[in-house]
């Protein structure tokens, strides 16, 4: 027992913490920040799922649009979905699968689609463009919570 309690934590957590390593993860530093106290936390990689089932596809990306790491991207991500996923083919609902999952920040894509960073080409398209044309709120809505998901139940008749 004593042994056990003369290690340090870190001498304890180094080989849990090597294993950790990847290449792809989330950082919570900032800019400028030299990052010295912040874990950096490994992602698994996005894979694509072409077997998926559009009706299975829309459901997990409505999911993952109202669970996301950030309040800001649950709001501007569910109304997102709530105001297009329905009507998406195929090709934009994987473009949007592929935009809310590949970056590793949640930063990054609250950044694109309010235009205060540019967009990196991979992710410049149509379904970003109608992500920041949502952004801009022209309707100057109150966006302060998420949708309700009744709108799921709604008759389209």
């Amino acid at each position: 027992m004593g042994v056990l309690c003369s290690l340090s934590r870190l001498t304890l957590c180094r080989p849990v913490l090597a294993m950790l390593r990847a290449p792809r993860g989330y950082s919570g530093a900032s800019q400028g920040d030299p990052g010295k106290d912040v874990l950096e936390m490994p992602l698994p990689p996005w894979k694509e799922r072409p077997n998926e089932s559009l009706d299975t596809k829309r459901a997990r990306l409505l999911y993952e649009s109202r669970k996301r790491g950030m309040l800001e991207n649950c709001i501007l991500l569910s109304l997102f979905a709530k105001e297009n996923l329905s009507r998406m083919d195929e090709r934009q609902l994987n473009l949007y699968d592929q935009l809310i999952n590949v970056p590793s920040n949640d930063w990054d894509i609250y950044y694109w689609a309010t235009e205060a960073k540019p967009t990196p080409a991979v992710f410049d398209n149509e379904v970003m463009a109608m992500l920041k044309e949502l952004a801009k709120n022209k309707k100057k809505e109150q966006r302060l919570r998420q949708p309700d998901l009744e709108y799921l139940f709604e008759s389209t008749n």
